[in-house]
Formats: C-alpha cells, structure tokens, sequence
C-alpha cells in the first residue's frame, strides 16, 4: 500500500507540474482567431447572381419584368449553379453527346435549344422514370411505337441516340403547329398535348408564363433556360475546366446484321469487344439475344481499335 501511495503521490506532483506549464503557456491571440476566420470565409462563398438581361427560349422572350417569373428564374439560375456536381457532368457529358443531337435538330427545324431539354429530362443518361417513361429524350412506350420505334424485351429504341432524337422532334414539331410556340411545345413535351390544351382551355390563357401549371411543369421552360445561361456562360457561373476534362465520343464502325443473334456475348468476342462495351455503344440491344424472325435490318456500333485497353 505505501508503494501504491508513492507512486500516486508522484503522479499528483507531476499532474500539477503539467497543469502549471499550460497555464503558462499564452493561447492564441484574438488576432489569430481572425485570421483564421478570414481564411475559412475565402475558402468558399455562396453569391447572389446577375440575373441576365434579354433571357429567351428558342428566341421566344422570357418577360423577366414579371415578379413571378422573374423569382422562378432567379431559383432555377440559383439550384442549378450551385449543384456543382451535377453542373459539370452536364458539361462533360455534352462534349460526348450534343454532336450527335444538334445535326438531328437541325435536320427536322428544330431549334437548338431544345438539346437542353435532354440535359434537364435524362442529365444525358439513359434514365428511366417511375412513370416508364426510358433513354436521353424520356419518351413513354406507346408514344414510341406510334412513331415507330421498336419496344419489346430484345430491343427497346428508346435507348437508340439518334432514333429517339428523331421521335422527340417528331412531337415537338406537332406541338408547334397546335400550339404555335416552340415555348408551349417544351412544355408539352412535359405536361402532354392534352394536359397543356386543357390547362389554356381552363384558364384562358395562351402563353406559357400566364398559365399556372404543376410543380413539375412550372418549372421545366426555367430549368432549360437556366441550364442553357449557365452551359453557354461556364466562368460566369464558376465552373472552371479543361477540354481534356470533358467527355469524348469514342468512334465506331457499323456493322449490319438481318438475322438473329443467339449469343451476343460470342457476337462481342468476334468482333474484338467484350459484352459490356458491346452494350455501352448498343444500349437499345436489351437482351444476350436477338430474335430478329422477320429479317429486319439493324445496325450495330462497334468500337474502333485502341480506346479499350487490350483491344
């Protein structure tokens, strides 16, 4: 026991010692403290933004004079900038996929504006939604059949770039001529013909920024524009990047087939690819087969030597 009390008695002594060293010892000064503060507030700052002048969507004005639609801009210009993250995936995915969507527009006059109905619609991927509607264009199964697309469990179109673009521009040109706005056309390609039709009828309203819509439809002409402000305006808006750090489409060669497939994993291994990047460049193709009991042609993409490893 009297062991025990030295050794504790020790211990007090050198607690003391301890506590009378850090006592003594001077703290950081109010100076300090601020310059650490100052340093944390430059690391990062959240600004209001500009709003821009003259905002249109496929050269319809946006009548920013208007409160209301002036705050639904500013929050769409505000979540958008502000999603960093998503921000620049739109940026580098666009690099890979607007050439191949902006000569398909053009081809069937529509405007250029409408790529940024993909970008808000999909984010340039091959989404699907929880109302089935699938692919970049999110098109729904019946619109896609009755614009004839192929949708059954061996190949869904909605998942071919090209063929989908067309289908989009397709019904965005037969919004325009009921509707006479391309404006009113975006919209419709959210809301419908109908649910857009029945909103003016109800209403009496003819332009997209009178009439009250739902959430979703509310705020699908600001997100385009707001999408379209920023991708066009990338230092403004603090996105900073290389073109080396975008995205870049991968060249293919074609390969036509008017049979069935019974393995395209074998049919990958024959042409110097692995099933996955057979997939990646052939979304559409949804199974390790094709039926094909009516001699159909398709199209397949493979891709070109020496932007795979090994291959």
């Amino acid at each position: 026991m009297g062991y025990i009390k030295n050794i504790l008695a020790a211990i007090g002594m050198v607690s003391l010692s301890v506590f009378f060293i850090f006592a003594t010892q001077k703290g950081p000064s109010d100076d300090t403290s601020v310059v650490l503060e100052e340093n944390r507030a430059n690391d990062y700052n959240v600004y209001a933004l500009a709003m821009p002048e003259n905002l249109n969507f496929a050269g319809e004005e946006m009548p920013l004079s208007d409160p209301d639609v002036y705050e639904r801009m500013d929050r769409e210009l505000l979540v958008n900038t502000y999603w960093q993250s998503n921000g620049l995936l739109m940026f580098k995915r666009a690099q890979k996929y607007f050439p191949i969507i902006e000569p398909i527009l053009k081809k069937y006059g529509v405007p250029d504006d409408f790529k940024y109905l993909a970008v808000i619609e999909s984010g340039l991927t091959n989404a699907v939604s929880p109302a089935g509607a699938r692919g970049v264009w999110q098109i729904m199964a019946a619109t896609a059949r009755e614009n004839g697309l192929e949708v059954n469990d061996n190949v869904d179109e909605r998942y071919h770039l090209e063929k989908a673009t067309e289908v989009a521009c397709k019904y965005l040109n037969k919004s325009k001529a009921q509707f006479g706005s391309w404006t009113l056309a975006a919209a419709a390609y959210n809301a419908g013909n109908a649910g857009i039709s029945n909103r003016m009828k109800e209403q009496g309203g003819n332009n997209f920024y009178d009439l009250l819509l739902g959430e979703e439809t509310g705020r699908y002409i600001f997100r385009i524009v707001a999408l379209k402000e920023i991708m066009n305006n990338p230092k403004k808006y603090g996105f900073n990047f290389d073109k080396s750090d975008l995205y870049k489409g991968i060249p293919t060669r074609k390969v036509t087939i008017d049979g069935p497939v019974a393995d395209f994993v074998a049919f990958a291994k024959d042409h110097g690819i692995n099933y996955k990047i057979l997939k990646l460049h052939n979304p559409w193709l949804r199974e390790t087969r094709l039926n094909n009991k009516t001699g159909k042609q398709y199209i397949i993409d493979i891709p070109e030597a020496g932007y795979y490893p090994g291959r």
